[in-house]
């Protein structure tokens, strides 16, 4: 499990801008990874939202952003749509897919027994892959 001052682990997945080494993609800088349970949901629909908004103050302070959710990256991109519909930007940072449950395990999020496929999980099976991580490796 992580804690204060421990190294953030690196891992390999598919995003909205591409694939990324996790730590060759945060580089030299700090890293937010944010999580959300499912795409679509109201809240993290307006957190995203938001947070694009922020998207030039957090460069200022080169921290990289980047989001988590447990569905693929083409539901990702009809998700930016829709955030960009409620929120009035699309957000421009990449949204991690984590359809195989992979990152949230790793990260604790989910129990290692929560299956290895985010087909048929609700919002509320989901519901500890909320969580907001801070790091520089």
């Amino acid at each position: 499990m992580l804690k204060i001052n421990s190294m953030c682990p690196d891992f390999q997945a598919k995003t909205t801008e591409g694939d990324i080494s996790f730590h060759e993609w945060l580089g030299d800088s700090w890293g937010v990874i944010f999580s959300h349970p499912k795409d679509f949901t109201p809240v993290c629909t307006t957190e995203l939202g938001a947070l694009g908004l922020m998207k030039d103050e957090f460069d200022k302070r080169n921290v990289k952003v980047i989001g988590l959710s447990v569905d693929g990256v083409e539901d990702h991109k009809k998700w930016l749509d829709d955030i960009k519909d409620v929120s009035g930007t699309k957000p421009n940072y990449p949204i991690i897919a984590d359809e195989e449950l992979k990152v949230a395990k790793l990260f604790n999020m989910l129990e290692g027994d929560a299956g290895t496929t985010s087909m048929g999980r609700t919002a509320v099976d989901n519901e500890t892959v909320r969580t907001i991580f801070c790091n520089q490796t």
